[in-house]
């Protein structure tokens, strides 16, 4: 084969690759992912199927929550296996404080031993989700770098990283100070504690993430990708919204990020519908990758 016909069939490889959207090539580079908390009714109900219905979706990691000794009523063997059968990985793992209560699973309460099962699905994250009402005062405040810090150093010996996730009270001005969101980030070690900056939660708040990834640049390296509809600011499908993700994922390295999950609490249409539309949008717009 003469080298001018080689150049010529190889352009016309790549340009067959284009017209059919480069999404396959870029999807290898960066799975899928999807916070399962997306879908918790259809996991309640028969977690095998939800999780096999999501891979045949094309997602191939996910971001769990709920662990409260068990994985949705399964242990991490048996969890394990269903997740070998579907092709999932299980990236990160949401957690809750335990200030208020003795639930297992939370950062007080049996939290080497969450950290253990978790190290042995392999996840990389574990992560404080959310503060409950009754956890928003000023003295849990206090504590709370300090708890991070902590749990931090637990997850850090079996070489995961301990991240926050935010909700738009965080942003709410706290003291003379400012918000918390800013008392932990300037509270806590950069090594110990990261972020997940959850997208839609931020733009409600009425805050620019950048100016976050500016100030702190490396901290976030976990998203919760959710768009926001424009008169309601009700949770929407991925691209039916007014969020510019385009915008923000130019300064992914600014920022830090290294995983990012598809999330929508809820829909007016069926869920799985819902994220298919999202999944459709993403393969679509090669930013995101």
């Amino acid at each position: 084969m003469l080298r001018k016909d080689f150049v010529t069939l190889s352009s016309l490889g790549l340009l067959g690759l284009y017209s059919c959207g480069i999404s396959g090539v870029t999807q290898r580079k960066k799975p899928l992912a999807i916070q399962l908390y997306t879908i918790r009714d259809a996991i309640s109900q028969n977690p095998e199927k939800a999780l096999e219905r999501l891979a045949n979706l094309g997602y191939k990691e996910v971001e769990i929550y709920g662990y409260n000794g068990t994985f949705f009523g399964k242990n991490r063997s048996e969890f394990q296996s269903i997740l070998k059968n579907t092709g999932l990985k299980v990236i990160s793992s949401h957690h809750t404080t335990g200030l208020l209560d003795k639930s297992p699973g939370t950062l007080l309460n049996d939290w080497e031993k969450t950290v253990e099962d978790l190290s042995f699905l392999g996840t990389k994250f574990m992560v404080c989700s959310y503060l409950f009402p009754e956890e928003r005062t000023t003295a849990h405040y206090k504590k709370l770098p300090e708890l991070l810090e902590k749990s931090g150093e637990v997850t850090q010996k079996s070489g995961i990283q301990m991240a926050y996730h935010n909700h738009d009270f965080e942003f709410e001005k706290w003291d003379e100070k400012g918000n918390i969101y800013d008392f932990i980030l300037e509270n806590s070690s950069p090594e110990l504690v990261k972020m997940e900056m959850d997208l839609y939660w931020i733009s409600k708040a009425g805050l620019d993430p950048l100016s976050y990834f500016e100030k702190y640049p490396g901290r976030f390296p976990l998203w919760h990708v959710k768009d926001m509809q424009k008169d309601s600011k009700d949770f929407t499908e991925i691209g039916n919204g007014i969020i510019d993700f385009k915008r923000i994922f130019e300064a992914k390295e600014k920022a830090g990020l290294k995983h990012w999950f598809v999330e929508q609490d809820s829909s007016d249409k069926d869920i799985f519908e819902s994220i298919s539309i999202s999944r459709d949008y993403i393969q679509k717009n090669h930013f995101f990758f």
